[in-house]
């Protein structure tokens, strides 16, 4: 049978279809009805299920959205970028040689191509032709090493001077050049994400007059967003900065406009989120997030490179010098507890200087099982079977280098509500096994000038930015034992240090991992520190945007590497239809 489709032919074919139904005996009608309505119902339910089991999201372009951010724009500068204010900011409008990928790998940004030499000293980089600043200038070699040179003048005072000490940059041509280093060191490249800046632009400028640039409120650069318009407060502040993708250079956002909304405090911000003024922001402190969970808001948490821990000076305290000591002082402390009572719960546990390995702390010295035994129990069977006695009142007692010693801690950190919600719970866990606390805590300058810089303390709560590279030689190499070095606990091991020594010059992958699993593990037996937890960097977001994965992030900012993926409209379609849509 032959079905004319041709105009009108539809229509027809179900006046036809009905009369033919109305034809039908009575008896039968009704029957035939149901049965043709059932069959439509079937068709129609069959059709929806196969398009919901074969269609994919598709994002598509357009839409916007607003971000809070606490904190006053100054310096949206790659070289002077310190607040997070500023580093937000500055991560959205430049880009680097390099960017954080979604697997947490870095990946190509700026750069075609990154080659490394032989002797793993020079480094030579290929530019992307096809690149330019959002005010139309390509973006070139000499682009490049002027930002380099610009972050190691030191009368511009750069907070990332350090990063780039004895490195020498050479153009070859147009869009290529070297970048050579004194001596390997692996994790230099995490420092190619550095935003590069139009050298056309800020050249003119004399050094001295570059931190009072309008530029750094009005910069030009090569990232996905670009600034259209700022709104100002009566006193000149930035109150607000409106982004439009940046179109020119691939890869392109798929949002259109991006707003910035900056607020002086969190209660601004949080009344910003309940009015549904901002969609998202990375500001409200751990005790905060509870208060946004039935607002329409999802909760990205990931962990940061960061360890949080007691570090002890055994110089100045005998008792320290103890491994029962300290052994007991680590067994009585439940991190649980002290991530619930300081971050609401929002930390990782860690028992060890790196978190990329996954040791446990078992004391080798406890005769009482974990299974069957609190933090207490253990901590106390340690002390006894490391000889040491309580005396009349209470305190633990041992003869230590042939003079009674009581075993108590003077624990000094920072006045921060962290570090003194953390003192006060660990006083408590470490009351309790009998050893007295004394805490001390310092205003931040004081605490770096007066007790970290001279090491001036018996026990110190303090946090270590370990970053991306997870290098460990900053923080336990006995060559940084004293100040300006990180080994805060004075420590010293020869086999640590060659092994530190080692990694700092192996290619990332799984060598470099063993040699810092190995020191980590060194340093957890000998316990010249009580590691306790890592932070999380906690993200509030509408619940009807995409954002991409993120990992292995370094700090709060690196939230925005692969914002060109994110998106707030998208469509539903077949495979074979996004794939032709995206051929077009």
């Amino acid at each position: 049978m032959n079905i004319n489709l041709q105009p009108g032919s539809s229509s027809r074919f179900i006046d036809r279809l009905f009369n033919l139904i109305e034809n039908i005996p009575h008896s039968d009608r009704f029957l035939v009805k149901i049965a043709l309505f059932l069959f439509i119902g079937t068709a129609v339910w069959l059709i929806l299920s196969i398009n919901q089991d074969h269609s994919e999201i598709t994002p598509t372009t357009g839409g916007s959205f607003t971000e809070g951010i606490i904190g006053t724009p100054r310096f949206i500068n790659p070289a002077l970028a310190l607040t997070r204010a500023d580093q937000d900011v500055t991560a959205l409008i430049y880009s680097g040689l390099l960017k954080i990928g979604e697997n947490g790998t870095l990946q190509n940004d700026l750069a075609e191509n990154i080659s490394l030499s032989e002797d793993r000293l020079t480094y030579t980089v290929t530019i992307r032709k096809d690149v330019t600043f959002h005010d139309g200038t390509p973006l070139t070699a000499r682009d490049v090493a002027y930002t380099i040179l610009l972050v190691q003048d030191p009368d511009l005072k750069s907070p990332l001077r350090g990063n780039w000490s004895n490195v020498t940059v050479e153009e070859v041509n147009e869009y290529e050049l070297n970048i050579l280093l004194e001596e390997a060191y692996t994790p230099f490249i995490e420092n190619f994400t550095l935003g590069i800046m139009p050298a056309h632009a800020w050249s003119k400028l004399p050094i001295e007059q570059l931190p009072f640039s309008q530029l750094n409120t009005e910069p030009i650069g090569s990232g996905p967003f670009a600034i259209t318009a700022a709104k100002r407060s009566t006193s000149g502040v930035i109150e607000h900065y409106t982004l439009a993708a940046y179109r020119k250079n691939e890869p392109s956002p798929k949002i259109d406009t991006l707003g910035l909304a900056f607020y002086q405090n969190e209660e601004q911000l949080l009344t910003a989120l309940s009015d549904q003024e901002i969609d998202a922001t990375a500001y409200l402190s751990p005790e905060r997030i509870g208060t946004v969970l039935n607002l329409g808001y999802q909760i990205i948490e990931q962990p940061l490179p960061r360890v949080f821990g007691v570090f002890f000076n055994q110089n100045r305290s005998a008792a320290l010098r103890d491994a029962a000591a300290r052994s007991a002082l680590t067994a009585a402390l439940d991190r649980d507890v002290l991530i619930e009572n300081a971050l609401q719960g929002r930390g990782v546990p860690i028992t060890t200087p790196t978190i990329l390995d996954s040791l446990t702390l078992e004391s080798e010295d406890s005769i009482v099982s974990q299974a069957t035994s609190s933090a207490a129990e253990q901590a106390i069977a340690i002390l006894e079977n490391g000889d040491w006695t309580k005396n009349n009142l209470g305190l633990w007692e041992k003869q230590i280098d042939k003079e009674l010693t009581t075993l108590g801690v003077t624990l000094k950190t920072s006045n921060s509500p962290l570090f003194a919600a953390l003192a006060d719970s660990i006083t408590k866990q470490w009351g309790a096994i009998g050893v007295q606390v004394t805490i001390e805590q310092f205003e931040q300058t004081g605490l770096v000038q007066s007790v970290i810089r001279p090491r001036d303390f018996e026990a110190l709560l303090f946090g270590l930015d370990m970053s991306r590279s997870h290098d460990l030689y900053p923080f336990w190499h006995s060559s940084q034992q004293d100040d300006p070095g990180l080994n805060v606990a004075q420590y010293a091991n020869v086999e640590v240090d060659k092994l530190l020594e080692k990694a700092r010059t192996e290619p990332y992958g799984a060598s470099r991992i063993e040699l810092l699993q190995s020191v980590s593990h060194i340093i957890t037996e000998e316990r010249p520190a009580i590691f306790l937890f890592q932070p999380t960097f906690t993200y509030v977001v509408d619940k009807n945007m995409f954002v991409s994965e993120m990992n292995e992030l370094g700090r709060p900012t690196d939230r925005f590497s692969n914002i060109t993926q994110w998106y707030t409209e998208s469509d539903s379609l077949w495979p074979i239809f996004r794939n032709e849509s995206m051929n077009e």
